[in-house]
């Protein structure tokens, strides 16, 4: 495929790849675009539906995967979740930088296909200070935060693999976990600002 390489983002909920991914998107306006995902759960009061997610019925979602129209899809607390090929394809089509924000079992499962991404994994400095992070936005009952804390453990497990991540960023200061971010995706983005200019 021509034009950038996409951009898998992962890391466990509350380590800060969706605040990053903002700024980057803000930053550079016009480079970025999102993968948006597909999924079974229920919007959260100010999310829409086709900016946040695509909001579908098991059903739909289960036949799309039948049919392979998904580059990666997992479960998570009884909800499915998957990135569509479509939703890349209409990225790309933009030439912009795709970025996916899949968990270790999509970065998994993508490592199965063609798309030959750049993939980055955001991490926390440590449990408790996600746990902390999670606490703080007070959106989770205490059953569905352990099991968010328990998919995290084994997230940053797995983030130590050598060969699973092109490179692992530690959130500990959100100003230097940014510039380490632009700074690896830096020849993708001029990549888009050349053929633009």
């Amino acid at each position: 495929m021509s034009g950038p390489r996409p951009v898998v983002l992962s890391g466990p909920s509350g380590a800060g790849k969706s605040t990053l991914m903002k700024r980057l998107m803000k930053d550079h306006e016009g480079v970025f675009g999102f993968s948006v995902s597909h999924t079974t759960r229920n919007p959260r009061p100010g999310e829409e539906n086709g900016k946040d997610y695509h909001y579908t019925t098991r059903e739909a979602m289960q036949e799309g995967i039948e049919r392979g129209d998904f580059i990666e899809n997992a479960e998570f607390s009884g909800n499915l979740y998957g990135t569509s090929k479509a939703a890349i394809e209409d990225v790309q089509a933009k030439n912009l930088i795709c970025i996916l924000d899949v968990d270790i079992q999509g970065v998994q499962r993508i490592k199965e296909t063609d798309l030959n991404p750049i993939y980055i994994s955001i991490q926390p400095p440590s449990m408790e200070i996600l746990e902390k992070r999670l606490r703080d936005r007070q959106t989770e009952s205490e059953d569905s935060l352990q099991k968010r804390l328990e998919a995290a453990r084994i997230d940053m497990e797995l983030s130590k693999e050598p060969g699973v991540f092109d490179v692992v960023i530690i959130n500990d200061d959100l100003e230097r976990a940014y510039e380490e971010l632009k700074e690896i995706l830096n020849d993708e983005i001029q990549k888009v600002q050349e053929t633009k200019s």
